[in-house]
This record gives C-alpha cells, sequence and structure tokens, in this order.
C-alpha cells in the first residue's frame, strides 16, 4: 500500500484483449488473456476506463464510463487486474470529482472546461504534504480499521488514517510526526510472515460494503433544519429516505437543503445524472455557505461528486458507488455522514440503457430484473454501527427518485419505497400553488418516530409526541373536510369546522411553509420548531374556546397575533426563543379581549 494506482494509469496494465464490438458505453472484447468479473479495464488507445460485466467463453462484455466515439474494433484493450476502486484519503473533503473519482479542478486546469476522453488524473494530490500526528507506537498490536494516527484534513474534520481491513499484526514501524504525501509510507505492519506498508492514501472495491462491528439501531434524528421533516416525519442517523417527485416540484432543491444543514459531520452529495446547471449551482454556492454549526465554509466538510446528464450515461452508476464508499470510509473513522443522490431515478435509467443494449429480458417498463436488488444493495449500505476502530459511526443515504410525470407507481419508486423507511412524497399541486417544500403530509410516512422520540422529548420538549400527533389530527381532520368543501363550499360550514380549516391553513403557512432563500428561515433550529408548533397549537387552542362562546371566525381570522405567528418563522431569529413565550402571551390577551367583547355584545 505504499503507493496509489489512479484510475486510468497504466503502470499495471497488460494487453488483455482487442475490441470486437461497440455499442454506446457497452463494448464487446475478444479476450486474450484472463480477466474476472467486475475487473477494471482500459480501452483503446486512449485507455478509455471500462469494467467487466460479463463473461461468456473468450469474450467478455465492458461497460465503459467514458465516451466511446471513435472506438473501433481491433483496438486494444488493458487488463489491470484490479477492481473498480476509489482511492480514500486525505484530500477529499473539499474535493470535486465525476463518477469515476477524477478531480474536476485538477482536469480543468490540465484539459479546459469539458472533460477530454481519456484524460487522467489521481483523486488526491500526489504532491501535497499533510502534517500526520502517529497515535500508536511501534510493537503495538493493530487489527483492519484501527486508527493509526490523524491528519487535520480541514479545519472541522479530523482525517484518521486506518489500519486497512483485513491487515492485522504486528506494527513494526510507525512515521514520526511530520509532513508527508499521500503515497508515502507511514507505517509497516507484520501480518504473519509478510510486512505490509501502509500509507495515508488507500484502495477499495466501489462494490464492496467496508466491514464493520456490530449494527446499531437508529436512535438519533438526522437534524436537518427543515420543520416538515424534523417535526413530523424525522429521519435517525443512519437512515435511509427518498424524495420522489416529478419535474418542478423541488427535489433538487430539497436535496440542496438537506446537504446544506443536516447536521452531520462529514456530507457526500452525489449529482447522478441531474442538469448541468443545476450542479454548477451547488459547486458555486456550497464554498459561500457556512456551517451554522461551526461558522465554517460548508466546504471544509463536504465531498462533491458531480456526473450530469451530459457526461457518458455508465458513470451514473459508478457516481453512487464512489460516493457510499467515499461515504463508508468517514463512516469507519467514526463520523456521522450524510449521503444525498440526485437522483436514482437518472441511475436506474443508465441500468435500463445498458440492459437494452445486451439485449437483456427487460422487465417492467424495460427496467432491468435486477433493479430491486441493486437499490437494496446501494441503501442496505446505510446504517449506525460499532466500527472496527471501536467507535459509532453512522451513513444516513437520502435519495431523490424522478417519477416520469408524477406517477409514484413506477418501478423505481415502488422497489425505492421496499428499501427505505422515510418516504418524503412531494406533491406536483402543491408546487403549482407555489407551496414549498411542497411535501404531501398525508403521503409521506417516517418509521423512525418511535426510535427518535426518545431524543426528542429528553433534549428539545417533553411533549413533542403529543404536540405532533396534535398537529397530525389538524391535518387530517382539514383533509376530511375539504372534501366536504368541494361539494357545498366553505361558507357553509359551521364555524367550528371552519375554524379547522383556518388552524390547518394556519399550521402550513406558519410551520410546513419554509423559505429555502430566506436567511432567518432556511435553517430552523428544532427548539425554534417546536416552539413554533407550540405556539401555533395554543393559538388554535384559544381560538376554539371563543368561537364555543359564539365569537365569529372572521374576528379569529382577522387578529393581529394570528399575522404575527405565520411571520414569527422569519421575524424570529433561531437564539432569540423567548420571544415566542411574548407570542403566546399575546395570544392570550388579545383572545380574552374577543371573549369580553362578545360576553358584552350578548
Amino acid at each position: 500500500m505504499a503507493s496509489t494506482l489512479a484510475i486510468g494509469a497504466t503502470e499495471l496494465a497488460s494487453v488483455a484483449g482487442t475490441v470486437n464490438w461497440v455499442s454506446g458505453p457497452v463494448v464487446r472484447v475478444i479476450v486474450q488473456d484472463a480477466v474476472f468479473m467486475g475487473e477494471l479495464m482500459e480501452v483503446g488507445e486512449d485507455r478509455l476506463v471500462g469494467e467487466v460485466i460479463e463473461l461468456s467463453g473468450d469474450q467478455a462484455v465492458l461497460q465503459v464510463y467514458e465516451s466511446t466515439e471513435g472506438l473501433g474494433p481491433g483496438a486494444p484493450v488493458f487488463g489491470t487486474r484490479l477492481p473498480l476502486f476509489a482511492t480514500l484519503g486525505p484530500g477529499l473533503i473539499g474535493g470535486i470529482f465525476d463518477g469515476i473519482q477524477r478531480p474536476l479542478r485538477t482536469l480543468k486546469q490540465a484539459a479546459g472546461a469539458f472533460i477530454q476522453k481519456g484524460v487522467k488524473a489521481a483523486p488526491l494530490d500526489p504532491d501535497r504534504r499533510w502534517r500526520f500526528v502517529p497515535g500508536r507506537k511501534a510493537g503495538d498490536e493493530v487489527t483492519g480499521g484501527e486508527i493509526l494516527g490523524s491528519v487535520q484534513e480541514s479545519e472541522v474534520v479530523q482525517h484518521r488514517t486506518l489500519v486497512p481491513p483485513g491487515v492485522a499484526g504486528e506494527l513494526v514501524s510507525i512515521a514520526a510526526e511530520g509532513e508527508y504525501t499521500v503515497n508515502d509510507t507511514i507505517a509497516v505492519v507484520r501480518a504473519g510472515k509478510q510486512e505490509v506498508a501502509v500509507a495515508m492514501a488507500q484502495r477499495w472495491p466501489v462494490k464492496q460494503p467496508r466491514p464493520y462491528r456490530k449494527h446499531l439501531v437508529p436512535a438519533y434524528p438526522l437534524v436537518t433544519g427543515q420543520r416538515i421533516f424534523d417535526l413530523f416525519f424525522p429521519l435517525a442517523k443512519g437512515g435511509t429516505a427518498a424524495i420522489p417527485g416529478g419535474f418542478g416540484t423541488g427535489k433538487t432543491v430539497m436535496e440542496h437543503q438537506l446537504a446544506k444543514w443536516a447536521q452531520a459531520d462529514v456530507i457526500v452529495h452525489v449529482g447522478c445524472g441531474e442538469r448541468g446547471n443545476e450542479m454548477a449551482e451547488v459547486l458555486q454556492v456550497f464554498p459561500e455557505l457556512r456551517d451554522p454549526r461551526t461558522g465554517r465554509s460548508l466546504m471544509e466538510k463536504t465531498v462533491l461528486i458531480a456526473n450530469t446528464s451530459n457526461m457518458p450515461v455508465a458513470a451514473r452508476e459508478a457516481s453512487i458507488y464512489t460516493g457510499i464508499t467515499i461515504a463508508e470510509y468517514y463512516r469507519d473513522m467514526g463520523y456521522s455522514v450524510a449521503l444525498t443522490a440526485d437522483s436514482t431515478s437518472r441511475w436506474a435509467e443508465a441500468l435500463r440503457e445498458v440492459s437494452g443494449r445486451l439485449e437483456e429480458m427487460p422487465a417492467e417498463e424495460g427496467f432491468p430484473a435486477y433493479l430491486a436488488t441493486r437499490l437494496a444493495q446501494f441503501y442496505e449500505r446505510a446504517g449506525r454501527v460499532d466500527t472496527l476502530c471501536g467507535q459509532e459511526g453512522s451513513v444516513t443515504l437520502i435519495g431523490a427518485v424522478s417519477p416520469a410525470g408524477g406517477d409514484f407507481s413506477e418501478p423505481v419508486t415502488q422497489h425505492t419505497k421496499r428499501f427505505v423507511r422515510c418516504f418524503w412524497a412531494l406533491d406536483k399541486d402543491l408546487a403549482a400553488a407555489r407551496y414549498f417544500p411542497a411535501i404531501n403530509y398525508l403521503d409521506s410516512y417516517s418509521g423512525y418516530l418511535a426510535e427518535v422520540a426518545a431524543w426528542w422529548e429528553r433534549e428539545i420538549d417533553s411533549q413533542w409526541r403529543e404536540l405532533r400527533e396534535d398537529a397530525m389530527r389538524l391535518l387530517q381532520e382539514d383533509n376530511r373536510l375539504q372534501r366536504i368543501v368541494r361539494l357545498i363550499g366553505e361558507d357553509a360550514l359551521p364555524d367550528e369546522q371552519r375554524l379547522t380549516i383556518d388552524a390547518a391553513r394556519l399550521l402550513q403557512e406558519a410551520c410546513l411553509q419554509q423559505n429555502a432563500n430566506d436567511p432567518a428561515d432556511t435553517f430552523c433550529r428544532p427548539e425554534k420548531q417546536i416552539a413554533i408548533l407550540r405556539a401555533i397549537l395554543h393559538f388554535v387552542e384559544r381560538a376554539r374556546e371563543v368561537t364555543k362562546k359564539g365569537a365569529p371566525i372572521h374576528l379569529i381570522q382577522e387578529a393581529k397575533v394570528r399575522a404575527d405567528i405565520v411571520r414569527a418563522k422569519e421575524k424570529i431569529p433561531n437564539d432569540r426563543l423567548d420571544l415566542f413565550a411574548e407570542l403566546m402571551r399575546a395570544t392570550d390577551q388579545e383572545m380574552d379581549a374577543l371573549l369580553q367583547e362578545v360576553q358584552r355584545t350578548r
């Protein structure tokens, strides 16, 4: 492990065959040497990166992760004897990579704004020197996954150099504190009769999950700062969530919000097959944002993987696996990692295209029969675990789904629902009404309510569960009444039912709606979330009291404090929760005055 092979490097490559047939990203090869399933191959004189996905006799089928334009029969194919891998080490944080982990900043300097086929670059800068601080000493017994030392990778992330999984034995030597490149040997481990050199940069096959000691129950919420998620449909650290929605419903904005504000130690954002302008916005905005916990730039804890819709289609699959491997790597250091993938539908479409070119028997809507298996393999790599180094780490997966026409019955959405426990359904009618986030609270659900309730009640508010249930009952009752309103109109209802409709409208406007572009409202602390909800429900309770005493509904709708509650999410900052107590006192004063007025006019 003293040196690192960049994807596309030729030092270890040997001629393994010749191209026989080309169809888009799929290439058939006449094999001249032994190859294995999943082997990383280099195709043609440009050394295009590919992977073996099928073997039959003396023929191999490759999916190529770069453009095959100009490639023809007879072109040489080189074997590497390696699987498709990710290079892991200091330098990932703050990095921007494509689907096969080529650093985009380096490629731009080398070849301009557009990626040229066959261009190569090491994922981690081989010349940059990092200050390594040893944490073990020669003579110690070490096992795979244990921490050898640390590097301050950014102001907020301490990179912990790990013994490669599968390596165990006596630590023969370890480097003294000092500056080293990622490829320098910083430790030697005697494993039996063999000595293994360990560098800060290590390789890992992207389609193989990294090992851990024990899987733990997800018990703590991943705080996102988004009220609709944290209050009503919470996601646990180490959990899985899907955000399905048609075009224009706000999937990308929600993914960006989660990537920006989720309270995780490390963020990995994978732009998988999305439009280039949306990914360009991420690359421009993220460096300017500040992490609300540390006050530092968000890029100091973020890894970006950009594989846009105009990039080779097969690389979409690689981008998902590259992202989850990097996430698992930081999990193994004991960090809480959040991975957002936008979107898994584009990944599934890539599987469908490659499957079609392989002439495989299609399943529903042309997707391959193994679509569900691939989705399961991806989401099962989430989890809260006891790592090999004895610390607790987690990977939380949040995948956007883009069903054609917003049809949730299509295969990708249906299969995804089988493997996730949080389902945040976006509604095109809400989006058309400019209601954002356009989460349909009747179609959405969370399977983590029981697990995270203890944290909410211990850390934030002992009545969280009761307040949430009261709010959900209000929304469900409003949904029932809306069916009646569509038949006879709202004015025909008695005042108590009209109040229920108005209370639900207040809950939607003052709590569920959230402005991603407002500096005060874009991130909402859990303490502020519960304060907003408590203020709303207190207003509703007092309004019902005065309505029963005969107060007309229009006076409640015109109450000044009602408008103040709606504006509170933007007017009251996260650190001034005392103002919500004043808001509730103002509610009592105005309702008491209204009650006195009703009694006086009787």
